[in-house]
């Protein structure tokens, strides 16, 4: 090797030497800033630690006489009572008949009782409201209903009739002031095609509230039944408006985006229809659609009939059987809203 080669070689090392330094001088100076971060860390520690506290002292008022007052909204929709779900065409994921309808409509005025004594507990409950939000019997319109319920419509009726009496009459023992605001749906008329001229009257669910009505009169009860002749119901609840209705109305919701898509375009409708009026709607009440949703000015019930055939066809997200029941206040409207879960496989033996 020539000495310009060995010259050469030992320019390379100590270059070499050089940035090794210098990389090891970068390293110690970035471990002596972690170092002095670690250190004024541990300083702020120390001193927010042994530093003298005076937290505000927080205190929660007892428990006095004069309690806050509510009204408890019990929604009863889309029962479709006599209507046969048969198990093994929905993958066993729901069934339904009339024995299990009166399973679970005793269940659901249970509980209309035992929810809000378990809840609600402080507040002065000064009565209770049930929207009926219509499609309380599947009715004849499709002729696989007809075929397939589990009697005719007529004497569906007057089984039903007895059984609602008892329910509202266990609720009035209970609540002392007991409100039904009854709509008719899409599934008890008695015209081939859905009608607006007559809709109310032309439907057997008018007449079933009719004569429950005036038979709770005959009984003595208390209960007041309001039957709606429009398809539309509005219901002040501590002066603010509860615009009862069915909801067949809206159309879709089959789509991704559900049920959201026609409640939005139906409620922007309906609030311009109502502020045109001077009833401006604080709350729509909505059945129809088989689903429960508690969105702001807007709750829809879900169902006592649960997941079915029709459902199952068209891949629709299971639900299972329950219906709404909230807390209504003077000063808060609609609040504590709870599902009434109906849907009890062992119980109902399937």
């Amino acid at each position: 090797m020539s000495l310009r080669e060995e010259l050469d070689e030992e320019s390379r090392a100590h270059a070499m030497v050089e940035a090794r330094t210098r990389s090891l001088k970068d390293r110690i100076a970035s471990q002596d800033k972690e170092l002095e971060e670690l250190r004024a860390f541990v300083g702020f520690y120390t001193q927010a630690r042994d530093a003298g506290l005076e937290p505000p002292t927080w205190m929660v008022q007892p428990a006095s006489a004069a309690r806050h007052a509510g009204i408890v909204v019990a929604q009863l929709t889309d029962l479709h009572f006599d209507e046969v779900v048969k198990p093994e065409e929905v993958l066993f994921l729901n069934a339904y008949n009339r024995q299990i309808a009166e399973v679970r409509f005793q269940r659901w005025a249970e509980k209309t009782i035992e929810l809000p004594r378990d809840y609600f507990a402080g507040v002065a409950i000064e009565g209770l409201f049930i929207p009926a939000t219509g499609d309380i019997f599947s009715g004849d319109i499709h002729h696989e209903l007809k075929e397939s319920n589990a009697d005719h419509l007529l004497s569906s009726l007057v089984f039903w009739m007895e059984r609602m009496i008892a329910a509202l009459e266990l609720l009035e023992r209970e609540y002392g002031n007991v409100t039904v605001g009854a709509v008719v749906g899409n599934h008890g008329r008695t015209t081939i095609k859905p009608v607006f001229k007559g809709r109310a009257h032309s439907n057997v669910e008018w007449l079933f509230w009719s004569v429950v009505q005036a038979r709770l009169v005959d009984r003595g009860s208390k209960v007041q039944v309001i039957v709606s002749d429009s398809m539309d119901l509005n219901i002040p609840v501590y002066g603010r408006n509860h615009l009862l209705t069915h909801g067949d109305q809206f159309k879709g919701g089959t789509g991704i985006s559900g049920a959201f898509a026609p409640l939005m375009l139906g409620t922007h409708r309906k609030g311009q229809r109502q502020a045109v009026a001077e009833m401006p709607m604080d709350l729509m009440v909505i059945g129809h659609m088989h689903q429960y949703l508690d969105l702001p000015g807007v709750i829809m019930g879900g169902s006592m009939k649960g997941y079915d055939e029709y459902a199952f066809g068209l891949n629709l997200r299971p639900e299972q059987a329950r219906q709404a029941l909230w807390l209504t206040t003077p000063e808060r409207g609609k609040t504590m809203t709870m599902p009434i879960e109906l849907q009890r496989r062992e119980a109902e033996g399937w």
